[in-house]
Parts: C-alpha cells; sequence; structure tokens
C-alpha cells in the first residue's frame, strides 16, 4: 500500500507540472474581449490610385484622425489619431509619396511615408494672429523635383519644403484684420494671389513672387452691402460671394491688378426666393450652386461675369470635388436623394446637359442624408472612363459606391459615443434549448483529445488553430438569449450622430442601429443634439412577455434652456416605440430608484428655470413620487461662477394650467468659493446602482472599521485660477490644489484637504467610502494619486460581541444626514507614472470581490490596479497581522505591472471613456472602453473563485481519474505480490 501512495504523490507531481500550461493564450484570443477600430466622420478624403502599389485614399476626420484606407475591402492600412486639441485643416498628397497634413489652425504642418504611415518630417509655423487656414500642394507628379507647399495659416503666408519641412519664404501681410478666402497660384507659377476680406466691405488682392515670397502688389476695393458667408472661386481671377444680406451674389473680379464687381439679386435667378442663401462649397471652373428654401440652383459665370442658371434641384443635392479626367476636361459628382434610393451623376464642368455616370442605389435608409461625397476615375478595360464615389453619410458611416453597388461600408459613426447603458438579452422559451447538440460522438472525443494536447503543449499549429475555432464556436458568447453568468448583453450606444446602436457583448457585432427620426433637423428644431441615453424600463417580473426599452434624451440645440426632446426604444427590436417633443428645457436628468407597475423608472429632469417635471406622466407615477417627495434631493455646480447648490422639492408649479408633474425646487444650501483663490475643475460623486456588500471592515489587530456609506456624497476639486489652465502654466508658490468631501442633502463639507504647488486636471473615482484621484505635483515635477477613505466613528463602539448578540448596538438605526456625522479620514499620496485620460471602478453584482481600479492611460491603455495598492494604512514595515491581513508594504511610486493593462497590446485610440457592468456571476465584471476605438472585455478581479475557465478540460479531469483507479488498482495487485512473496520466504 505505501508503494500505492507513493505512486499516487509521483503522478500527482507530474500532474501540478502541467498546470500552468492552462495560462496558454495563443488559443484563447478573442474568447473573452474585442477590439474595433474607427476613424470617425470624413472631412476630407484624397485618392491615390496610380499604378504601382495598392490602391487607396487618404482621409482625415472630426476625430482628428489621419488614415490610409483600402480601396477594395476598405480596411485600414495605417491610421494616426491626434490629439484632441490638434484638429486638421487639410490634407492633400506631395510626390506621390508623402501625405501631407496641416493641423491645428495651420501652425503645425506633418509629412507622413504614404505606404506605412511613418512621419517623415514635422514642422511648426508661426504666425502673429489666429485665422482661417489653408493647404495648397503642387500638382506636379516629378518624384526627384522638390515641389513646394504654400500653407496659409497665423496670418501668414509659408512656402515649406516638401522633402526637408524646411521654411523656404515666409510673407506677412500688413492688415491684422485681412480675412483670407483663397490662395492662387498663376498658371505660370511664378506668382500667388492672396485673396481676402477686411472687414465686412473691404476687398483685398495680395500679388506674391512664389519663388522668394516677395509682396509684388496690393489692390483693394470696397463695396456697399458688405460680404457674408462662404466665398465659390470660379476661376483663376473671378469669384462668387454674397453680401450681408445674403439676398443678392456679387462676382468679383480682379484681373491685372483691376477689381470689379457685379451684383445680381438671387430673386431674378430663382423664383419664389424668399429668406436667406447658401453658397455650397465648391470649386468648379465657371459653375458655383447656390442653396435657397425651396431648390439648390447651378449657376454658370460666363468670362463677362454674367450669371445664368444652368438648373435646380429641389431634392436634397452634395456637390463633390472636382476631378480633372484629362488636360481641358473637369468633372464632379452629383448626390441628391429621390425615395429610398440615391440618385449618383457625375457631370462635366462645362458640359451640363450630358453625365459622364448615372447611377440609382440603393441604400438603408437608418444612414440618413449623405453629406459628403469624394469621387475618383480609373480607366476600365474598354479605355473608357469608370467612376468611384466616396459617401459620408448623416450618420458618419463612410461607403465606396461603384458600378452602381455598395462595395463597403464602414459604421464610422461609433467613434463619436457620448452615452453607454446596457440591456439584458431575451429569455430562452420554453421548450427550446439553449444548447443544442450540434456534434456527434467522434467529433465531441476528437475536441477533447485535441484540448488534451494542448494542456500538455503537444499541439501543433494546426490543432492550435482547430482549438480556436472549437471554442468559439462553442462558446455560445454570440448568441442572442441571456445566460446565465450574465455574460451576454447588449451595449445601447448613442453617438454623436443621435444614432443609436446595439452592440452584442460576445463579439461586439451591431445587433440594430436606429438613427432617431426626432432628433433629425428640422425646422423646429435647426440643431438637434443628444445628451444620453438612459434605461427606462427592464421587465423582471414580465421577462417573458415585455421588452426592455431605454430613453434617449435630447435637445433643439446646444445649451441648457434649449427645449428637450424624449424618445423610446424597444432594445430588442430597435424600433422607436414613442417620441415628442418637451415644453420645457433639459438642464439635468436624474433617473430615481423608484419604478411604478410595468416597471418604468421614474425620472426628473430639471429645468434652466429650476422647475422638476416627472416622467413617466401618469397618475401611478405621481402617487409614488409624493411618497418620497421629502426624501428627493439633488445638487448642480456652476463651475464657472464657483458656485455649488443644493437643492429640493416643494410644491407643484405655479401657472395659468394646473400640471401635476410639474414641481417648484427651492435652493437649501450654496457654496461659494472665492474666485480670486479658487476655480472648480472636476466634481464626482458614487454611482447610483453601486452595491456595498458590508459595512464593516477588519483590520489586522481584530479590530472593526465602519465605513461612511452615503449616496450624498460629493468630491470637488479646486484650484488657484493662475493654475486652471495647462501644466506649467503656473508656478509651485502659485498654485494649489483644494479636495473637498460635501453631504449634498445639507452641504456640511465633511472632509477638506489642500495640496500645494499642484495642479489639475483632476480625474477622480469615487466608490463605497472611498476616493482615489490623479493630479500633478509641480514641486516633483511627477504626477500623483491620492486616496481618501471616510469611516463612521458613531458605530465605533460596535465592537462587542455579547452587544451584538443581545441587539445593543445601533447598526440597524436609521441615519440621516441632518444629524452630524462623527467622521474620520485616512488617506495617503503615492507617485504615478502616467498621465490618464479617464479612471473608474470595477463593479460586481454583491460587491463582494475585491475593487480594481481601471486607469485609462495616456498611451490609450486601461490599467488594472488592485485597491491594496491605494490603501492608505499602508506603511514601510508592515506587522505580521497586517501582512495577513494583505496589507502591502509602502512605496512612494505605484507599480506598473505590464500583464495588468486590460488591453493587452491593444490601444483604444482617443480613449474617452471607461463603462463597469456587473455580471450574474459575482467574480466577474464586464469593462466596456471607448474612444475613436471600441474594446470590451471580461475581468475576474480576484479571480474565478465560484466557477470553473470555460476551457477547463474535463476529458483530462476524467483521464486522470482512470488513471488514478488503474494505478491504484496495479500497485495494490503488485503489494499482494509482494507480500505474498515475503510470507514465503
Amino acid at each position: 500500500m505505501a508503494m500505492a501512495i507513493r505512486s499516487l504523490l509521483i503522478f500527482l507531481f507530474i500532474l501540478s507540472l502541467t498546470v500552468p500550461t492552462f495560462s496558454l493564450h495563443e488559443d484563447q484570443v478573442g474568447l473573452m474581449d474585442w477590439h474595433q477600430k474607427y476613424i470617425g466622420k470624413v472631412k476630407h478624403a484624397v485618392f491615390q490610385t496610380q499604378k504601382t502599389g495598392r490602391k487607396r485614399v487618404l482621409v482625415s476626420t472630426e476625430e482628428n484622425a489621419i488614415a490610409s484606407l483600402d480601396l477594395r475591402h476598405g480596411e485600414i492600412f495605417w491610421r494616426h489619431v491626434l490629439g484632441a486639441n490638434d484638429a486638421i485643416d487639410g490634407i492633400d498628397i506631395a510626390m506621390t509619396k508623402y501625405a501631407i497634413t496641416l493641423s491645428s489652425g495651420g501652425s503645425i504642418l506633418r509629412a507622413w511615408n504614404l505606404p506605412d504611415g511613418q512621419m517623415v518630417w514635422e514642422s511648426f509655423l508661426q504666425g502673429p494672429i489666429d485665422s482661417k487656414s489653408f493647404l495648397f500642394v503642387s500638382t506636379s507628379s516629378k518624384v526627384d523635383k522638390d515641389n513646394t507647399i504654400l500653407i496659409f495659416g497665423k496670418g501668414s503666408l509659408h512656402a515649406v519644403s516638401s522633402i526637408h519641412g524646411d521654411i523656404v519664404w515666409k510673407t506677412d501681410f500688413p492688415s491684422e484684420s485681412f480675412e483670407v478666402q483663397e490662395v492662387i497660384q498663376h498658371h505660370d507659377g511664378n506668382t500667388i494671389y492672396v485673396v481676402g476680406f477686411v472687414g465686412s466691405s473691404q476687398f483685398d488682392v495680395y500679388q506674391i513672387n512664389a519663388k522668394n515670397g516677395e509682396l509684388l502688389k496690393h489692390d483693394s476695393a470696397a463695396v456697399d452691402g458688405g460680404f457674408s458667408g462662404e466665398v465659390s472661386l470660379v476661376s483663376r481671377a473671378k469669384l462668387v460671394v454674397l453680401d450681408a444680406a445674403r439676398s443678392t451674389l456679387l462676382t468679383i473680379s480682379f484681373q491685372s491688378g483691376e477689381i470689379s464687381f457685379q451684383k445680381t439679386y438671387i430673386s431674378d435667378l430663382v423664383e419664389d426666393f424668399s429668406g436667406i442663401a447658401v453658397i455650397l462649397p465648391s470649386k468648379l471652373t465657371g459653375l458655383f450652386a447656390v442653396k435657397t428654401n425651396t431648390a439648390t440652383a447651378f449657376i454658370s459665370v460666363s468670362s463677362e461675369g454674367k450669371l445664368e442658371v444652368v438648373d435646380k434641384i429641389k431634392h436634397a443635392t452634395v456637390i463633390s470635388n472636382v476631378l480633372s479626367i484629362s488636360e481641358d476636361q473637369q468633372a464632379f459628382a452629383l448626390v441628391r436623394h429621390g425615395g429610398n434610393d440615391i440618385h449618383l451623376n457625375v457631370k462635366q464642368v462645362h458640359d451640363w446637359n450630358s453625365d459622364l455616370l448615372k447611377e440609382r442605389i440603393k441604400l438603408d435608409q437608418q444612414r440618413g442624408l449623405v453629406h459628403k461625397v469624394f469621387i475618383n476615375n480609373y480607366v476600365r478595360t474598354d479605355k473608357s472612363h469608370g467612376f468611384r464615389a466616396l459617401i459620408v453619410m448623416e450618420d458618419h458611416s463612410l461607403l465606396l459606391l461603384q458600378q452602381g453597388e455598395v462595395v463597403w461600408s464602414r459604421e464610422d459613426g461609433l467613434a463619436s459615443i457620448i452615452g453607454v447603458t446596457t440591456s439584458e438579452l431575451p429569455v430562452e422559451k420554453e421548450g427550446v434549448s439553449v444548447a443544442k447538440v450540434e456534434q456527434n460522438l467522434f467529433e465531441w472525443l476528437k475536441g477533447h483529445m485535441l484540448k488534451v494536447k494542448g494542456t500538455l503543449m503537444l499541439a501543433s499549429a494546426e490543432d492550435v488553430a482547430a482549438i480556436q475555432g472549437m471554442r468559439l464556436k462553442s462558446s455560445e458568447k454570440s448568441k442572442m438569449i441571456r445566460d446565465h453568468n450574465g455574460f451576454r448583453k447588449l451595449l445601447i450606444v448613442l453617438t454623436k450622430s443621435r444614432k443609436l446602436f446595439a452592440l452584442h457583448t460576445g463579439d461586439g457585432r451591431i445587433v440594430w442601429s436606429l438613427l432617431l427620426n426626432s432628433l433629425r433637423q428640422t425646422e423646429a428644431c435647426k440643431n438637434p443634439t443628444g445628451i444620453n441615453v438612459y434605461q427606462w424600463q427592464v421587465p423582471h417580473h414580465h421577462a417573458m412577455d415585455e421588452n426592455p426599452s431605454v430613453l434617449v434624451v435630447g435637445r433643439c440645440r446646444a445649451g441648457t434652456d434649449a427645449p428637450g426632446i424624449f424618445s423610446y426604444v424597444d432594445t430588442y427590436t430597435g424600433k422607436e416605440l414613442k417620441s415628442f417633443g418637451l415644453d420645457h428645457s433639459v438642464a439635468q436628468v436624474m433617473p430615481l430608484p423608484l419604478t411604478d407597475s410595468t416597471e418604468q423608472r421614474l425620472h426628473l429632469l430639471i429645468d434652466a428655470n429650476g422647475q422638476a417635471h416627472l416622467y413617466p406622466r401618469a397618475p401611478e407615477a405621481v402617487a409614488i413620487f409624493q411618497r418620497e417627495f421629502s426624501n428627493i434631493y439633488w445638487y448642480s455646480v456652476e463651475a464657472d461662477k464657483g458656485v455649488i447648490k443644493g437643492h429640493g422639492l416643494k410644491s407643484n408649479c405655479d401657472g395659468e394650467v394646473a400640471d401635476n408633474y410639474c414641481f417648484g425646487t427651492r435652493e437649501i444650501w450654496s457654496i461659494v468659493f472665492p474666485s480670486e483663490s479658487e476655480k472648480i475643475i472636476s466634481t464626482v460623486t458614487r454611482k447610483s446602482n453601486e452595491v456595498v456588500h458590508t459595512q464593516a471592515k477588519v483590520i489586522a489587530d481584530q479590530d472593526v472599521m465602519y465605513k461612511y456609506i452615503s449616496k450624498n456624497l460629493l468630491f470637488v476639486a479646486t484650484v488657484s485660477p493662475k493654475a486652471s489652465g495647462d501644466i506649467g502654466s503656473a508656478t509651485p508658490g502659485e498654485s494649489q490644489l483644494v479636495v473637498y468631501v460635501v453631504d449634498t442633502v445639507t452641504g456640511r463639507i465633511l472632509h477638506q484637504m489642500t495640496h500645494h504647488g499642484s495642479q489639475g486636471p483632476v480625474h477622480a473615482v469615487f466608490s463605497e467610502n472611498w476616493i482615489v484621484y490623479h493630479y500633478f505635483n509641480l514641486r516633483a515635477h511627477r504626477y500623483e494619486m491620492t486616496v481618501i477613505e471616510i469611516y463612521d466613528q458613531s458605530r465605533a463602539d460596535n465592537k462587542d460581541v455579547l452587544k451584538l448578540v443581545l441587539g445593543k448596538h445601533n447598526l440597524t438605526s436609521p441615519i440621516s444626514s441632518y444629524s452630524r456625522p462623527e467622521v474620520t479620514t485616512k488617506s495617503q499620496s503615492y507617485y504615478f507614472t502616467h498621465s490618464i485620460k479617464a479612471i473608474t471602478v470595477t463593479s460586481t453584482a454583491k460587491g463582494i470581490t475585491s475593487k480594481h481600479l481601471l486607469i485609462g492611460t495616456i498611451g490609450d491603455q486601461v490599467l488594472a490596479m488592485d485597491k491594496r495598492f491605494f490603501d492608505p494604512r499602508r506603511s514601510v514595515n508592515p506587522t505580521q497581522s497586517e501582512k495577513e491581513e494583505g496589507i502591502l508594504p509602502l512605496t512612494d511610486s505605484l507599480p506598473i505591472i505590464p500583464q495588468s493593462y486590460v488591453t493587452h497590446s491593444h490601444k483604444v485610440e482617443g480613449l474617452r471613456g471607461i463603462v463597469t457592468v456587473p455580471a450574474k456571476l459575482e467574480s466577474n465584471t464586464l469593462v466596456f472602453t471607448y474612444g475613436v476605438d471600441l474594446f470590451f472585455t471580461r475581468l475576474a478581479p480576484s479571480r474565478t473563485y465560484d466557477s470553473l475557465t470555460e476551457d477547463f478540460s474535463y476529458a483530462l479531469l476524467l483521464i486522470t481519474i482512470v488513471a488514478l483507479v488503474v494505478a491504484i488498482f496495479v500497485t495494490w495487485v503488485l503489494s499482494e505480490k509482494k507480500d505474498l512473496s515475503d510470507k514465503w520466504r
């Protein structure tokens, strides 16, 4: 028997050596996370379709991204996302090998290698004033010639070498109020014309030597009626502009230094004209377009400056860029809507009546109207010209059209998410099995044998690929029904384009999308914007019969005084159930922890006049609301005035018409920060749905500390006014950071702390009874993170077990914010390596699992750090009992562990937010990170202590048990034989 035990121990030791191989990542890629790359709404596009190399299109976007896209499939060859304050003003291609970008108001010029996107050079352009910027690149295709790039920006004209990025010459203009409209290079290449306005009534023309930047001539002329709006250049010496009233067209000629004006009333060209007109941006030779209240008119300009309407189109029309198809031929595209289709026409500039291309394409109506179009030509096999069109839609999606079909499309509206919530998937119906039997016994055994080979590191590359495919297929992560662990959900996201998307957490695919009609531009609502998306109805008792829905809140324009818009959307079908405009503004939206009998969540909206409005507008909702009327408080922050106010409710609104759903408000308290010494830069409060498992915290000496848990606490950070700018805008002696913890019911300041010589930006997270915030220490020249923990001293006597048994304690007594709290705080500061963009904390269903902070770094990655690193009780030499409690030794810096990056090797470009959602399984939390890119993953901060992992090999377990039984039996037989032979001796 001793031999059997010895053999068993040897076998278990060998098995233990194989356990670490379960952490293989090669065959687990994509099982729990997904990453999607986007670029945003395209502003500029330049095609690169030379005979050699890949055909691509270079684009810049509103998200400050520049990217090279494959024309065949729309995939990203390379991409760079510039900073939030580095908006791209123009792009072009120089010498057929460099992508040129102008950004930051014409102050930064960069050249990128076209094949791989590596930056070749960067130039900083200085100027006296901020102004409109222009980028002009010569069309010469000689690679060995140093083409000069012309840039107007910061009030100066620069000529820059396209090879080295050196500034060849610079010209400043004498008038600081000179507003440039166009930069034109003469056909001989030796003269540059810079034309623009001084004030609203003077037109100026500057002639400049293209070789040395010398100012050759300056002409100006004044005109009655002034100028306004856009300018359309119709030839090298003629442009068209609207007058100040936008009712008259002015044709300006500046040939040979002589400036002349011709006026034409729009009413003489377009019948039934009223209101104001807009010149559509285009650079068509001898032709321009004017949009009026009734139609879009295309007007030709003769050499004498006479205007004549060639066509009028009543439907929404978009004009493309000008495309040279030969030395003397130019073409452009018109895109107009007709019914459910769009009509694409390619015309020659000088021959309006003939069409080079005429196509009708059917598009998804959820994409909205066409916003921009860029065209490119190619030569067919029969030597004729074919055309492809790059279309930017209202929902910010990007499509390539060719030969009457959509070649590819990109959902780049997802690069501008402004609101996120979640929805559960449908419940599995009775009689329908979640897991269908799709494999026979042989396939099942084969699959498990492959897993065993992978576990024992005996799998080949083909076996690893097969294992990964089997896991993706069998994981059931992309099914459209909810799972018992709560991993499968719908992410409901609202984008800047006013479109709602439902993303499946399993694989990130778009389940449905909806362009909200209620948030589209109308006569009554000129510039609608979305505010956020909220959970409206979450059925629990009627989950089999009713679908959940979300509430989308918007405004008719920017500003808190704009009328509001409501829209209810079914999260299963993506259909808009109901929408309507509000008769009041929306300054603040407060989801209440109250639901009616239909499980609709009550929401309180505060308008700009300080009145509160209850939704849903139903008698039952009012009755429920009235029961909690006296317990509803909220706060408002006026950062520009340095004021925080607390509010409560009073009786119904006073008005001519009685409104049972409108309530007056009263100001309960206010905190005014002195404007000469403090400016509010950050406020953070706890999540309203956060679950706290226990209020007690047992420390090393078996003592108990009680967390001060309140959902009415607000963290406020202020800095001195001189330190409110960028880092380094103030000296350490001039800057200080002050943080407060405020009770929003009473306005009482529970804690205050000052960091001398520090400044923002401040990023903070508030969870349970602790706050962690990030800032910059000017004295140490390093970033710091500070933790504050708040404890309730009024319960400090509840440590006697006998009191707990006899019930003589105050743990169950109600807590009121109006009773003066006895609190104590503990804090500690640590150096941190990175600047950060966002910070949040993991959340789980019951709040039992330990917390991890999720930090969005300046490198657009997400770092997970255990809350234990931020324990204010850390000491240099912790005692044995403190070590047993899990307290780490104190260090001055927080460690950055490469394996702690949640995003692994991925980057979430332009990272803006991190959202955590609890799963039903307590050990897991779902993490969604969004910016220009999207990333989703599943985390287990305390490991999966309550479940087996998905890659657990049941086959190996079965083999192990069988092997152990066989080993025990064999060794028992051998032992019996040995005992028998010993007895015969």
